[in-house]
């Protein structure tokens, strides 16, 4: 079925940049209300020329993974697959973490930076903050894009970035027309956890490319073989594959990679908020 491969990159495509554009958005959207609320709409235009200028390098830097990979062959292609994978998942951890633990500061730093750049007269100053901002996203976007394309096709993944885009951006837009509410904790925090998950597929397949490579021993080469029961070839092993990262006979190399992974990060996310929900309520007086 020539199909089969689309099902998984359409989703995890959408769900990814859903996730990174509302970041993006979220972030444009306080910078905008920041210089409406203290009468500089005048320097609009120059928040949507870097934001625009950041979107044009992020998507020069998703094109530039895309050709390269496509110049290389056999062990090379295998090296640099495995290396994009693995810087993939390092971004993509740091940012989990980072936005888990910035979100509520965000706000006040964005606005410092503002206020600096209005104060010092500095145009450069006033579209650099939205820039580096957006570039941020936009970097990651494009690693996890070409992650997900590795398992699915071309097309599906850029309709499902598209799809997803227009989400984030609508979502973005009802924020910040405060037509629409959305509990941002509760929002990354269950995106978080899906993106840990996500994030142990691709580290389980950077090390399947290391091991193709030869660069990491195969151990045991295949410690179960379950595509009898679930192929990849399939509909829903395509759509676990570009996912989770799934794989229907992984070496224990792979396995051991991905649950220790797993459960590190897992455990390292959570306990803030298990410690969180077991505070004890304050003593009534």
């Amino acid at each position: 079925m020539a199909s089969t491969p689309k099902e998984g990159g359409f989703v995890g495509a959408a769900f990814l940049m859903t996730r990174e554009g509302l970041e993006a958005s979220l972030i444009v959207g306080i910078v905008l209300g920041y210089l409406a609320k203290t009468e500089n709409r005048r320097y609009f235009r120059l928040i949507w020329l870097g934001t625009a200028a950041a979107v044009a390098v992020s998507v020069a830097a998703g094109a530039a993974l895309f050709f390269t990979i496509g110049e290389l062959e056999g062990r090379s292609e295998q090296i640099f697959e495995g290396l994009a994978m693995l810087c993939a998942v390092s971004v993509l951890t740091w940012m989990i973490f980072w936005m888990r633990k910035q979100a509520a500061n965000i706000k006040k730093e964005l606005e410092a930076r503002l206020a600096s750049a209005i104060a010092a007269g500095s145009a450069i100053g006033l579209a650099s903050v939205v820039f580096f901002a957006v570039l941020r996203e936009g970097v990651e976007t494009a690693l996890f894009l070409f992650a997900i394309g590795e398992s699915s096709t071309p097309l599906a993944t850029g309709i499902g970035a598209v799809v997803g885009l227009a989400i984030s951006i609508s979502l973005g837009i009802g924020i910040y027309m405060g037509s629409r509410r959305l509990d941002l904790r509760q929002f990354f925090t269950v995106t978080g956890l899906l993106l840990i998950v996500f994030a142990a597929g691709l580290l389980a397949h950077a090390v399947h490319e290391f091991q193709e490579a030869g660069i990491l021993p195969e151990t045991v080469e295949h410690l179960w073989n379950t595509n009898a029961i679930l192929s990849e070839d399939s509909h829903f092993g395509k759509f676990l594959t570009a996912l989770f990262g799934y794989n229907g006979d992984p070496s224990a190399l792979e396995v051991g990679v991905w649950i220790t992974y797993l459960s590190v990060t897992l455990v390292l996310f959570l306990r803030p908020l298990i410690t969180w929900r077991r505070e004890p309520a304050p003593a009534q007086a």
